[in-house]
């Protein structure tokens, strides 16, 4: 296979969806990483060899820091799950993630509990299956305990507080702690 055939069937995949990802909105009010740089430094070359050469060291050059953890590659739905995952968390000063799914894009999310107990207070203390902790902060009485395998719906209350509605049950206030 010629150097230009590796380049295309290794490279270029990687190397366009990284592109997309790098050079989206989101990052555009930042400076762009030296590796990044690189890679865009090739596109006025009008050579062909050249650029084919530059191009075939800025991608190393990109592969290599994304592999020492130097810069971070992700895409739209592994920004959006992140985004679905730290509902509750305040971001505000991580608004890298804003252009991919706009804070007030989400104000609500469904899931399930992994687990659900009461802590020494009697408040419900809900874990949801992405690893998140939700505890309750009045005192709200549930019909039904909260269990693994419950549906909830977090939704987003007045002065950044939350409600959740388990199994369809009168909604409950609590905060994320986990």
């Amino acid at each position: 296979m010629t150097r230009f055939g590796q380049m295309t069937k290794h490279g270029v995949t990687w190397l366009a969806l990284g592109m997309t990802v790098l050079a989206s909105p989101a990052l555009a009010e930042s400076t762009p990483t030296k590796a990044f740089q690189a890679v865009m430094d090739c596109r006025p070359i009008t050579d062909a060899a050249a650029r084919l050469a530059c191009y075939d060291a800025a991608t190393a050059g990109l592969g290599e820091a994304e592999k020492k953890g130097d810069i971070l590659v992700i895409d739209r739905e592994q920004a959006a799950t992140a985004r679905r995952q730290a509902f509750g968390f305040d971001l505000s000063g991580l608004n890298i993630l804003d252009k991919v799914i706009p804070k007030e894009d989400l104000n609500a999310v469904t899931t399930t509990l992994s687990n659900a107990y009461q802590d020494a207070n009697g408040k419900w203390v809900m874990v949801l299956t992405d690893g998140g902790v939700w505890r309750q902060t009045d005192s709200i009485s549930l019909a039904r305990a909260p269990h693994g395998g419950s549906t909830v719906k977090i939704r987003k209350a007045a002065l950044g507080s939350f409600f959740i509605n388990v199994d369809g049950q009168l909604a409950m206030r609590a905060q994320r702690s986990h």
